[in-house]
């Protein structure tokens, strides 16, 4: 069977039968980001950063660990960028609960600490990604790209290292 095109882009049938083609499109969805950190002029940076990159889209912001797994249960974003040290509920802390209440979602670390314990704490909670926020201009945007493709991303103040997981 012979098709054509319509003006609009649509399948028309050129025979008498009633077959049609369907032009499969891949719908992509954009990355939805929660971003959380008690400062907020961090916050509107990292905002910022992840909010240009085509095809992903910050949705909210939270400024402390409750606030965090509050609106990654009600918001259920595809990524959450959280900071550790944090009032009320720290990082590790509000990590455990988005991971048991919102399992879907994968986690990036950002934070100070430039310590392989603190990586090992914050993969143990559940987080699949870290970064040091005085290499996150380096590092930030391929950790969450690396992160919402279900991949380990972990970045000290070297190079940073992936691992499928």
């Amino acid at each position: 069977m012979l098709v054509s095109r319509g003006a609009l882009g649509g399948i028309q049938p050129t025979s008498r039968k009633r077959h049609f083609i369907l032009r499969q499109e891949k719908i992509v969805m954009p990355i939805r980001i929660l971003v959380v950190d008690d400062h907020p002029v961090v916050r509107h940076g990292l905002k910022n950063l992840l909010g240009g990159h085509e095809g992903w889209q910050v949705i909210d912001e939270a400024g402390d660990g409750v606030e965090a797994v509050e609106k990654a249960r009600e918001l259920r974003p595809d990524v959450v960028v959280i900071d550790i040290t944090m009032p009320r509920m720290n990082g590790l802390e509000a990590c455990k609960l988005i991971r048991q209440e919102v399992p879907e979602c994968e986690i990036l670390v950002v934070t100070q600490h430039d310590s392989p314990q603190m990586i090992r704490e914050a993969m143990s909670a559940g987080a699949k990604g870290y970064v040091v926020k005085s290499n996150a201009a380096r590092d930030l945007l391929a950790a969450v790209e690396a992160v919402s493709q279900h991949t380990i991303f972990a970045a000290m103040g070297r190079q940073p290292s992936q691992d499928r997981g």
